[in-house]
């Protein structure tokens, strides 16, 4: 199985990808838009696997 490490692990994170679309200028409804669907389309897989693991 695959084990993210600490560093990855946080780039991953929902609240980090809505930081760096902030950064990089988008709106913040359309950034918390887009993070919702991030969240629950890919990254809640990754919270499973860890889950799973642990």
């Amino acid at each position: 199985m695959f084990i993210m490490g600490a560093g990855i692990k946080h780039y991953m994170k929902p609240l980090h990808i809505y930081c760096r679309l902030r950064d990089i200028g988008i709106a913040k409804g359309t950034a918390i838009f887009l993070c919702r669907i991030y969240e629950r389309s890919i990254f809640k897989h990754f919270l499973v696997k860890e889950t799973i693991i642990r």
